[in-house]
């Protein structure tokens, strides 16, 4: 018998060997219907995986994130089967699950069109309905080879053989007369895929290679029910109008030009919106006891083979030579950290100490995976590294953790945490990436957070917490992280001195908190639609006048408006007032002072709010104290 430990703190006893679909049947038929997949002490499993041992077990449902790609995952393979049923000539590359949907790789005489897409999703429904069983079987490595070659498909092959040499057996997944190479996990059948949508068709390379072959990305969608669809469709329909890259233009924020691929351009007002964020960035870190600093943008190869990154992150690096020596353009700020920390001895009495760095880096980004601000070459990172000793580790992860939830509350977002251990490719000793995690997971538990376990995507130094925040669309973000660090104080050999007289070596941690400013301002552009909030927007009022009898007065009242330190453009030109108020709304202005003989002679001001409409006359210092509050206060809107 194995005892299971359930969600709820409950035990229950199975034969051993029960599988984790037959516990969630015996939960409840309708968890067995609903269930996408398990997760066995915190590893995530088919329904089809025994269980030998005790354990702690959950059944994931599509509510969950694991369930959902479960579900996808499984998607992906009926688009497979779809595509080998109407094009038998097509080979196979791979096809997993990623945010909102799945896509599979195909290599193909001539790239789907949309009729295509059609005539496939067709049969992706037909598939569906079906109900065909997924089967799980193992072979071994070179018996998996041989069927793979048998079945004509060379990147299937190529995959295979990563493994052949393992000792491992090949698992495969079988519905129907479909057979693909897979780890899983999968659904137990195609019935649940009851919603299924095909996005669109891009071009991709094999493993990410530009000098590999290239291929036909199918992108997809599937869900339980039509109505999570339609809801689906219509937030990407919103989302298409709320494109940063769009707005970005249409308000004069930013701009990606042909000379610079990847590499945005700030216009005027997209100045004034990352001014603001910098300077509310600088105004919380200075509160939080940071001291900033800043470092060179190009530092020599010995600096990063000793950091590590020259070995393992060498192909997203930009490098160069002056005078015969290898130099790379940095990627990341903390080995510049190092050196700073490093210009003086430091005591125990220096520890905490947080310095903070607006550190512009650069990465070698593979141009189709560009994307507006979302995707670059370079970009800020709004970066800090705190030095402390280890008894410290618990407070300083709070403040950071403290930080960010003030951040993300300012804009109005919520968020879940991620807890990311240790990587297949990483660096330092297993003990000290215990002590790392468990240093994280206790301090978020205090806190009184909820996370969830990444398995084995931390940094290749160690282990982190990953913040991710949610739009007003419902998409989320990985913005945030703090990454817990013994490796890099050892590999630069830093040093303080205790209480005790001795040397020690102190515990660092890596974190951000908008992540990239220029990813950000991409975030706030398509969460407020480029409605910004008063206090970020680039033009916070619009002076119009209705005539030109009013000019005086519009020029008295915008001259006392930048005086209060307000950010405003005076609209004097010759056009009627209603195309005057049309054009501000569509720049998204937060408020219009619209000028006429009655207001010249009160004294006033008409005020149109882009949100609330008109709200009457106003006296100007009435408007001002408003307006100044809101300001103070970071109203959201």
């Amino acid at each position: 018998m194995v005892k299971i430990t359930l969600k709820d703190g409950s035990v229950k006893e199975y034969d051993q060997g029960i599988s984790v679909g037959d516990v969630a049947k015996d939960l409840s038929m309708g968890l067995f219907r609903n269930a996408c997949c398990g997760r066995i002490d915190g590893n995530v499993a088919d329904l089809r995986t025994p269980i030998d041992q005790d354990c702690n077990l959950e059944i994931l449902t599509f509510d969950e994130e694991d369930g959902k790609k479960a579900f996808w995952h499984t998607a992906s393979h009926v688009l497979a089967q779809a595509v080998k049923r109407l094009y038998p000539s097509t080979k196979l590359a791979i096809g997993p699950a990623i945010d909102n949907g799945f896509y599979y790789d195909f290599d193909v005489e001539i790239p789907f069109g949309p009729e295509d897409l059609d005539k496939i999703e067709k049969e992706m429904k037909k598939i569906v309905k079906e109900g065909l069983s997924l089967e799980r079987f193992e072979l071994p490595a070179q018996e998996g080879l041989k069927k793979l070659e048998d079945m004509g498909e060379p990147y299937k092959v190529e995959l295979c053989h990563e493994h052949a040499d393992k000792g491992e057996n090949i698992s495969f997944y079988q519905q129907g007369d479909f057979v693909d190479l897979c780890a899983g996990p999968h659904l137990m059948s195609t019935s649940p895929l009851k919603a299924v949508k095909l996005t669109n068709c891009t071009g991709a390379y094999w493993r990410g290679d530009a000098k590999g072959k290239q291929l036909c990305r199918v992108y997809g969608t599937a869900f339980p029910k039509a109505s999570m669809l339609e809801e689906y469709l219509t937030m990407l329909e919103e989302a298409k109008k709320r494109d940063h890259r769009k707005i970005g233009k249409d308000l004069e924020l930013f701009t990606i030009m042909e000379e610079g691929p990847g590499f945005p351009f700030f216009l005027p007002k997209g100045m004034i919106l990352r001014n603001l964020l910098i300077d509310y960035w600088r105004e919380l870190h200075r509160e939080a006891g940071y001291q900033e600093i800043s470092t060179p943008v190009i530092l020599s190869r010995t600096l990063w083979e000793r950091s590590g990154h020259w070995g393992h992150y060498k192909d997203n690096m930009y490098t160069t030579k002056i005078d015969d020596e290898d130099f790379a353009i940095k990627p990341m700020n903390c080995p510049g950290g190092m050196l700073v920390y490093k210009t003086k001895m430091r005591s125990y009495r220096d520890l905490p100490l947080r310095m903070g760095e607006l550190g512009l880096v650069h990465r070698h980004e593979l141009s189709g995976a560009l994307h507006g601000l979302m995707r670059v070459r370079n970009f800020t990172q709004d970066d800090a590294h705190i030095f402390m000793t280890p008894d410290q580790i618990k407070d300083e992860v709070k403040g950071v953790v403290r930080l960010i939830d003030k951040v993300y509350s300012t804009f109005g977002f919520p968020y879940h945490i991620e807890l990311s251990t240790m990587p297949e490719d990483h660096i330092g000793e297993k003990k000290d990436w215990d002590i790392a995690t468990d240093a994280l997971r206790d301090a978020i538990v205090e806190l009184g957070y909820d996370y969830q376990i990444n398995e084995g995507d931390g940094a290749f130094y160690g282990p982190k917490l990953d913040f991710h925040l949610t739009d007003c669309l419902g998409r989320t973000w990985q913005c945030g992280t703090i990454q817990l660090d013994y490796q890099l104080p050892e590999r630069f050999e830093l040093e303080y001195t205790g209480a005790d007289g001795a040397k020690h070596r102190p515990v660092m941690i890596h974190r951000v908190v908008f992540g990239s400013v220029e990813r950000f301002i991409g975030i706030l552009t398509e969460h407020f639609a480029g409605a910004f909030p008063l206090w970020l927007a680039p033009v916070q009022i619009k002076v119009l006048p209705i005539s030109e009898h009013q000019h005086a007065y519009a020029k008295e009242v915008a001259d006392k408006l930048t005086a209060a330190g307000f950010r405003l453009e005076l609209d004097d030109r010759n056009e009627k007032i209603g195309y005057k108020i049309r054009e501000a709304q569509l720049e998204k202005v937060p408020f219009m002072l619209v000028l006429g003989d009655k207001e010249v002679e009160s004294g006033a001001v008409a005020v149109r709010s882009r949100s609330e409409g008109d709200l009457g006359a106003m006296s100007l210092d009435d408007l001002i104290a408003k307006l100044s509050q809101m300001v103070k206060e970071r109203v959201k809107e």
